[in-house]
């Protein structure tokens, strides 16, 4: 394969979101994405709706992710998607928009694993981390402890035993009433309150694991006892309810990872992911990294929540290591 000049499409479809980038020699020339707003009507994500809105904006958002970066198909060297995890028929629509085209231009197929490629986000722009480094990687379905020896050995150290980080701020945020996604609106909402109003317990699990289900039901149990005593509990106190949860799930997040820096001694520590875009968990590491010694790094908004950009990323060196998916693997290989 030629190594001396890379280009990659690169396709996301593991939810609700559709993106494509183009990618050449390891810098992002183009990065989009298509929302999909039909979800909000429903407070989540409908699969079958999802799946059918991809095969809807594949296309349109590929042209124009290749006008973008001045690449015509004929000098892609690879295609690249996402193979998990995420929802089977969004994945499948990604999946088989890039095994055909790779296959009518008769060049390599790469799958990416989603959640690595939201590790890997840290290596599109300046500075990037050095091996070894710790990784807090937290989304709406994953939360997860790793400890990275180089761009594919990633060890998980930690991670969630019941609900992720991120669905604790959807899961407040649907019992606020709020519209979906409500993760974003909870940070928005915070940036007003004070996050010590109210008291939620945390968990105290022995290792580096983690879980929020405790929390999710002791925030659903506090906000109806509230209301039953003050039905414009809500209204009058949205700003400090926001900020308490927020100020909860952070100071869970933080404690373990403040541990498994202890433990592992590491000082290169990371964040990604989609919640990796709430304002107050950028601050926590910003501010922890300065308190003990830490170099961090937190990727652009732009790579932090579901785009193609992290995947033409972990592409890119999986074509230097020239793996591979064939036609038939592809679904599978990652």
């Amino acid at each position: 394969m030629n190594q001396t000049n890379i280009t990659i499409l690169a396709i996301e479809s593991s939810c609700d979101d559709t993106s494509v980038a183009v990618i050449n020699n390891g810098k992002v020339l183009s990065n989009l994405v298509a929302g999909q707003q039909v979800h909000e009507h429903y407070g989540g994500v409908v699969p079958e709706l999802a799946s059918r809105a991809h095969q809807q904006n594949i296309l349109p958002l590929v042209d124009v992710a290749l006008k973008k970066a001045g690449i015509s198909p004929a000098q892609l060297s690879a295609v690249a998607f996402t193979a998990g995890p995420g929802l089977i028929g969004s994945l499948m629509v990604g999946c088989s928009f890039a095994k055909g085209l790779a296959l009518s231009l008769n060049i390599p197929l790469i799958t990416v694993h989603h959640m690595q490629a939201h590790i890997l986000a840290h290596f599109i722009d300046d500075p990037k981390p050095e091996f070894p480094f710790l990784c807090l990687t937290v989304s709406g379905g994953h939360t997860q402890l790793v400890k990275l020896t180089n761009y594919f050995e990633h060890e998980v150290i930690g991670k969630t035993i019941d609900d992720a980080a991120g669905e604790a701020f959807d899961k407040a945020a649907k019992i606020l009433g709020l519209p979906y996604p409500g993760g974003p609106l909870i940070d928005q909402y915070a940036k007003g309150g004070n996050p010590l109003a109210y008291d939620f317990p945390i968990s105290n699990m022995p290792n580096l694991d983690y879980s929020f289900s405790g929390l999710k039901t002791s925030f659903l149990y506090f906000i109806q006892k509230q209301i039953a005593l003050n039905p414009n509990f809500i209204n009058e106190n949205l700003n400090d309810i926001c900020a308490s949860i927020q100020h909860a799930i952070i100071k869970q997040l933080m404690k373990k990872l403040i541990l498994a820096a202890k433990q592992t001694t590491i000082k290169q520590v990371a964040l990604a992911g989609g919640v990796s875009a709430n304002s107050a968990l950028r601050l926590a590491l910003e501010n922890e990294g300065k308190k003990r010694g830490w170099k961090t790094f937190i990727p652009d908004f732009q790579y932090c929540t579901d785009n193609a950009g992290m995947i033409a990323m972990a592409a890119h060196y999986k074509y230097l290591a020239g793996d591979f998916a064939t036609q038939e693997t592809a679904p599978f290989a990652r």
